[in-house]
């Protein structure tokens, strides 16, 4: 039975494949595509106050917090996710939660910065949560996200078990939810949403976005030249960075 992405990442199978898959994965698509937009778009967070939405193992907590920050909460529906968090963290002031990104009791004014890595598209209805983001930001806190990209949820059809996928296959990118895919030895749900799915939500909000981005490669970062060949050839990520506008 497939399962929601907190409940995925505690399948014991799929959690020990993903250890080894962020362990030993060399050109690791977070490190050499994710990470450098990401840190492209955040920029200084020297005193900035953090909330992280499907935090993961917090290593982006403790990167923070080495950098500056004023403070971290990282949220995870996952216990496996918390567990690998309370240990990145511990020794610091971070603080972790277990909660899903849409049950979670949001503060209001309480964040500099709204940050979200590749865990929105497992979330079935992101209008309530842009709310609830837009409610904890102070004004002009900035709401930072990556997803996988439209491209890649809609259909997963040429999607390969034993070996890197060798061709993509973009169909029915206009019919809006559930997506089920079989990936690293479990069956997980995710929704699909358009670009456009992601910006009007964010505008009805009431952010600003002021950039969209998309994971194109940067040859300097691999040390495999047919990795880098293949992520020439779609992008596997979605990026957005949006604020909250001042009460003029």
């Amino acid at each position: 039975m497939a399962q929601n992405g907190p409940e995925f990442y505690d399948n014991d199978v799929v959690f020990v494949t993903y250890m080894a898959r962020r362990e030993k994965r060399d050109d690791s698509p977070n490190d050499v595509l994710e990470k450098p937009i990401l840190d492209d778009l955040i920029g200084d967070l020297t005193d900035l106050r953090i909330l992280d939405l499907g935090c993961g193992n917090a290593q982006f907590g403790s990167e923070a917090l080495q950098q500056g920050c004023r403070s971290y909460v990282g949220i995870d529906g996952s216990r496996n996710m918390i567990a690998l968090a309370q240990a990145m963290l511990a020794g610091t002031s971070g603080a972790v939660e277990r909660a899903t990104i849409e049950a979670w009791n949001y503060p209001t004014h309480q964040f500099d910065l709204v940050i979200s890595r590749l865990a929105l598209h497992y979330v079935e209805d992101i209008k309530p949560v842009f709310a609830n983001v837009f409610q904890a930001l102070v004004d002009k806190g900035r709401f930072i996200f990556s997803v996988e990209h439209p491209v890649i949820t809609s259909c997963d059809r040429a999607w390969q078990t034993d070996g890197p996928r060798q061709h993509w296959i973009v169909d029915d990118y206009f019919e809006i939810g559930t997506r089920k895919t079989h990936w690293m030895g479990g069956d997980v749900i995710k929704y699909h949403r358009t670009v456009e799915d992601y910006f009007m939500a964010l505008r009805q909000a009431g952010f600003e976005v002021d950039e969209v981005r998309e994971s194109k490669p940067r040859p300097a970062l691999f040390t495999n030249e047919a990795t880098y060949a293949r992520r020439k050839r779609i992008p596997l990520m979605l990026f957005f960075s949006a604020y909250r506008p001042a009460v003029s």
